[in-house]
């Protein structure tokens, strides 16, 4: 091009063509309807991660969104063993049974999300969307109860994830479980979000007056849009405050968890979800501090840069407060309540109220009676034949 040309102050061809150029700018995350997750990040055992980028070369709008998670899969399992052991000082329990991996609740919070990793599948949207049924389950409590090596002690249901999530409508395994546990008068723990728990008070009353069953309902907000966002297919707050009416009703003794206390989410209605589980006749109270063990913090980072971009840095820095300048503190006593001031002075608050309100004072929720457990009866395998087999047989 003539320098006249350029001096016309018209621009040259290699400027049209850079300013011609199209630009590829990603859409931001957003969250899908019903789902907790935004993404579905890499496991930490995965020797392959993938990142999007943009190298100038491809401008379709299609290839660039966010691929929907798509329907619920669940897929049948034959589990190897059912009841899991632990010796953890800071929990209520030492043996607990979890009827699924993997919850459609979708809580963004949830401490098992990582579990999703030994399986190849991602923390993130799959641990939601692609869950597992223990369908064996029922048999091998039996074998387990029955063995001579098992010492009864209160067995804590729904711990990792939640045995009433919505496929149980259709396994009922916990169900099963439960009918097992009644017949061999073993004492359990049950934990859940869900109001399907209202369906097993028929076995869950009778337990409870011979004090061999008690409820644990989650509580995170009673905020209806809050809870929406934090776990997007749990029964709602108004509806678990009904479930522990109607289960106190009953004769079930009832205890409330407020967890995730999240620093600037939930922190601020601690004691009003203890004075709304009080009046609806809840009698035990706990909480935890939200907990981020590995790939549940990229997880929540990116949940919070989506709904509270605001106040992301405000949640982050007052958790690291918490934890000793990190995002999780996986030590024993401290990765539940975390440490340093802010941790004290949630306690206080928790403390407080709940003295105020009378929680804690029947200890139900502590002293089980094992004594009455009996062992069941398994059916024996059929012995194998003597001799040489038929060939035909």
């Amino acid at each position: 091009m003539s320098p006249e040309h350029q001096a016309n102050g018209r621009p040259s061809e290699d400027r049209d063509y850079q300013a011609e150029e199209p630009q590829l700018i990603y859409p931001p995350k957003q969250a899908q309807k019903g789902r907790g997750a935004i993404s579905n990040i890499t496991g930490r055992f995965e020797s392959q991660t993938s990142e999007r980028v943009d190298d100038g070369w491809w401008h379709d709008p299609d290839e660039i969104n966010p691929t929907p998670a798509g329907r619920t899969q669940v897929t049948e399992e034959l589990a190897k063993s059912l009841i899991n052991r632990n010796q953890s000082p800071d929990l209520p329990f030492s043996l607990s049974i979890n009827p699924y991996r993997g919850c459609e609740h979708g809580c963004i919070y949830c401490f098992a999300r990582p579990t999703h990793a030994y399986l190849g599948l991602s923390p993130g949207l799959d641990f939601e969307t692609r869950l597992y049924a223990k369908v064996n389950a029922p048999e091998l409590l039996r074998q387990e109860l029955a063995s001579p090596s098992h010492t009864p002690s209160p067995i804590a249901m729904g711990v990792n994830t939640d045995a009433y999530q919505p496929c149980e409508r259709h396994y009922r395994i916990t169900r099963q479980l439960l009918e097992i546990l009644w017949e061999c008068k073993h004492p359990v723990g049950l934990i859940s979000k869900s109001s399907l728990i209202e369906r097993d008070m028929d076995l869950l009353a009778p337990m409870a007056s011979q004090n061999l069953a008690v409820v644990c309902i989650t509580l995170t907000t009673l905020d209806h849009q809050l809870s929406r966002r934090l776990e997007p297919r749990a029964a709602s707050p108004s509806r678990r405050l009904q479930t522990i009416h109607r289960l106190t009703e009953a004769g079930i003794p009832v205890a409330v968890n407020l967890a995730p206390i999240i620093p600037f989410i939930t922190e601020q209605e601690m004691e009003k979800l203890l004075t709304a589980a009080a009046e609806a006749g809840a009698t035990g109270a706990g909480y935890t501090v939200l907990r981020l063990p590995w790939e549940l913090s990229p997880l929540f980072r990116e949940w919070l840069e989506v709904h509270f971009p605001e106040r992301a840095e405000r949640v982050m820095h007052r958790l690291q407060d918490m934890r000793g300048g990190k995002d999780y503190d996986a030590r024993f006593s401290l990765r539940m309540k975390g440490e340093g001031v802010w941790a004290d002075l949630i306690h206080q608050r928790f403390q407080k109220a709940s003295s105020r309100l009378g929680f804690n004072r029947s200890g139900r929720f502590r002293h089980l009676d094992i004594s009455q457990f009996r062992r069941p009866l398994v059916v024996p395998p059929k012995p194998r034949s003597q001799g040489q087999m038929d060939f035909f047989q």
